[in-house]
């Protein structure tokens, strides 16, 4: 297992769920200097701002791109993929998939979360759902075509009334044709929704792609309640290979929100 850390590189978002804020490259000193092995991007669009080609960047701080989101497609835009207007679900696509490009160009696979959406008066929970099926085809088929995957994240109740729970999701990506998908466990979210949050990875980890690191109230694990050791336990019995990465708030500062998630993951991982 790899650690890693979240950087947001949208300042009106300043707040959110991401460790840290700097430019890219002051984030990317912080993310080695604390120890970690990766960085999960959060972008506005797919690029960022440095004179220097990321690849560069992260070569000089011995880190790999864990991961990419997507979020800002539906937090800045209105995008999502379950939209009832067709126009917003093509351009839902587009932005999608200039996300998986900017990725795979550092090998990385991209997330969806808030951009999936969610069924509505407009919108029946079938007809959604056969929009995200279809949806997760293309995606899953053209990150393939690019040598990475895709990564569908299970939301907590109050943010897509979709898939709640990383059993059905799981079973929803599993009776897709495509094989790129992937499934995101969320330890907040997962808190919020689960029974039994290692048994629900341990039962399905044949989809598991991603693990999101916070605690039960999304602060850096440790400043919760969230039980880690039977978690720890189960990724490191089933031989989990992937990110740990901290999408968690920047408290009580990035700096000590860091240094909290490194602590963490290494008392639980090493």
């Amino acid at each position: 297992m790899k650690s890693c850390i979240t950087i947001s590189l949208v300042p009106s978002l300043r707040g959110g769920p991401w460790v840290l804020w700097e430019d890219i490259e002051t984030s990317l000193r912080i993310a080695a200097e604390k120890g970690f092995d990766a960085v999960e991007l959060f972008t506005a669009e797919p690029f960022v701002n440095s004179e220097v080609p990321l690849s560069r960047l992260l070569q000089e701080n011995n880190l790999s791109l864990a991961a990419v989101g997507t979020g800002a497609g539906k937090v800045l835009q209105g995008l999502t993929l379950t939209n009832a207007d067709p126009l917003i679900r093509n351009e839902a696509m587009d932005f999608i998939k200039r996300m998986i490009d900017f990725g795979a160009e550092n090998n990385a696979p991209s997330i969806l979360g808030s951009m999936q959406g969610s069924y509505t008066e407009l919108v029946s929970r079938e007809t959604a759902l056969g929009y995200l099926g279809d949806a997760l085809e293309e995606l899953g088929e053209y990150s393939t075509s690019l040598d990475t995957f895709f990564i569908y994240e299970p939301l907590n109740r109050y943010e897509t009334n979709l898939f709640n729970h990383f059993s059905e999701a799981c079973d929803f990506a599993r009776n897709l044709e495509t094989r790129g998908i992937k499934v995101l466990a969320d330890l907040f979210h997962m808190n919020i929704e689960e029974t039994d949050i290692a048994s629900s990875i341990s039962d399905h980890q044949d989809k598991l792609g991603h693990v999101h690191f916070a605690d039960s109230n999304r602060r850096p694990i440790g400043c919760g309640h969230t039980d880690m050791h039977p978690i720890s336990e189960c990724l490191k019995r089933i031989n989990y290979q992937g990110y740990i990465s901290a999408e968690a708030f920047a408290w009580p500062d990035p700096i000590a929100a860091a240094q909290q998630t490194i602590d963490s993951f290494r008392k639980f991982f090493n």
